[in-house]
């Protein structure tokens, strides 16, 4: 897609913004509140918190939270009207799958001390920042029938129509989101998956990546070099990957279709760790011309190598063998070895990618879902497509096996060394486990070093001795 070089302004509903002008009621304490809307944070500018009936209030679909599920609902089912009753349930399923453990902590904090942080909404009711709280909100209404303070949601109204500023455009209520999502407050982070997603549109709206990072609080104070790292680690950790899903996809005729990489933190069977490996391995390694023509690979190989490993990750579990995502990041082992890379192209040569047409349908002539036509396919190809993986992990443990101690220090101290290791790549996330790693590498050399100028010195006294 083109990025939109004018902002579009986002399109007020005029009976829904009426009938919030009519409802709403003044908050007692407290009374006002300054959001990062536009300049109004810098300004200290005060906007009312009010009260609106939770039931005047909707759910928008490009809440970044639930971007997978409504992309591939869309594909699937036709485009979903935020003003229409059954697409605001349908919203609400996809909310209700986000963090199911961070939802339930949320219900029991609003329940006891009640709703402290008001929700940003659009002066027609459509919600910015706060769609769990109006979620959990309308959970405790159902709970508590009749308590009164569960029919009301504390907002701040973003100007409409004739105000001050006047209605903000798609991109302003982008960044206005943004800047909420990046501000760590004890709210339920966005799963990887969607976060990649939302980053996606908002890029596709003109807001670049590196702008996006700018309203992170990490990178307020950070140099033009230290920002353009951080563009570069989300590239890692979002785009790559997300570019590769998007093969996948085309792959297997599912374009759009993200609902079948994974719906949310939880879902055990999703994909989106194995495409993360996968493009890693994928960036440094099977798009490296030094690292293919060291290895002897053909570059129309790379191809073939992709559509196995995508044939890989769809099967997900490999009975007996490593999760996928570990399998993801031996790949480029896997293909470095003559025998072992003629068992991951036999995969995609042998296995078929499609399910025959007649066993799409069920016994009365209806459509599988996308999950059964999985599981058929699985079914149908899981016995040959892990015989393969196990020959190709195989040969690569065999090689393992001939690496004497020495070849094994020396690879240690290359990759340590390596052009694309650097601390500064590491997700902050990953901080600890990575310091908890370098201690035990420090660790284990020390006690090698120790170990090797004991034996030296025993010879040394062994030689004068004799």
């Amino acid at each position: 897609m083109r990025p939109i070089t004018q902002e579009m302004l986002r399109e007020i509903i005029p009976d829904f913004a009426q009938t919030i002008r009519e409802k709403k009621t003044k908050t007692v304490k407290p009374a006002f509140a300054v959001i990062n809307f536009r300049d109004e944070k810098s300004r200290n500018y005060e906007r009312p918190i009010e009260s609106v009936p939770i039931d005047l209030l909707r759910y928008r679909k490009d809440n970044g939270r639930i971007a997978s599920d409504v992309m591939n609902h869309e594909k699937l089912y036709g485009l979903l009207d935020e003003k229409d009753k059954d697409a605001q349930e349908i919203l609400r399923g996809f909310l209700e799958k986000k963090h199911p453990e961070m939802t339930e902590i949320l219900i029991k904090s609003i329940e006891h001390t009640g709703q402290s942080e008001p929700a940003i909404i659009t002066c027609d009711g459509f919600i910015i920042n706060g769609n769990r709280r109006k979620m959990v909100l309308e959970s405790l209404r159902k709970r508590h029938p009749g308590d009164e303070k569960y029919q009301y949601v504390k907002v701040v109204i973003l100007p409409g129509t004739g105000e001050e500023g006047g209605p903000p455009t798609l991109l302003e209520i982008e960044r206005l989101e943004n800047r909420y999502q990046l501000q760590s407050e004890g709210k339920s982070e966005y799963y990887g998956f969607d976060r990649a997603l939302s980053i996606k549109r908002k890029m596709e709206l003109g807001f670049s990546l590196e702008e996006q990072l700018k309203d992170d609080p990490r990178y307020v104070r950070s140099t033009e070099q230290e920002l353009k790292k951080a563009v570069k680690q989300y590239e890692r950790d979002y785009i790559l990957p997300l570019e590769c899903v998007d093969h996948y996809l085309r792959q297997f005729d599912r374009e759009g279709m993200y609902g079948t990489i994974s719906s949310g933190v939880s879902d055990r069977e999703g994909r989106w760790q194995a495409f993360i490996d996968y493009s890693n391995s994928r960036s440094t390694r099977l798009k490296n011309q030094h690292w293919q023509i060291e290895n002897a690979i053909d570059e129309e190989d790379i191809g073939t190598i992709e559509e196995a490993a995508f044939k890989m990750i769809r099967l997900r579990t490999l009975k007996g063998l490593p999760k996928i995502h570990h399998i993801m990041r031996e790949l480029p082992k896997m293909c470095a070895l003559k025998e072992s890379r003629k068992q991951i192209l036999s995969i995609a040569n042998e296995v078929d990618s499609s399910l025959p047409l007649d066993e799409q349908f069920d016994a009365q002539g209806n459509a599988l879902s996308l999950d059964d036509v999985d599981k058929k396919w699985a079914q149908r190809h899981q016995q040959k497509l892990i015989m393969l993986t196990k020959k190709a992990l195989d040969f690569v443990e065999s090689s393992k096996e001939k690496e004497t101690p020495l070849m094994l220090l020396d690879a240690a101290l290359k990759k340590l060394t390596h052009e694309n290791f650097s601390v500064e790549t590491i997700p902050h996330a990953q901080y600890h486990e990575a310091r908890r790693l370098a201690a035990d590498i420090q660790k284990i050399a020390r006690d090698i070093e120790h170990q090797l100028y004991d034996n030296e010195k025993k010879l040394k006294d062994l030689a004068r001795k004799k």
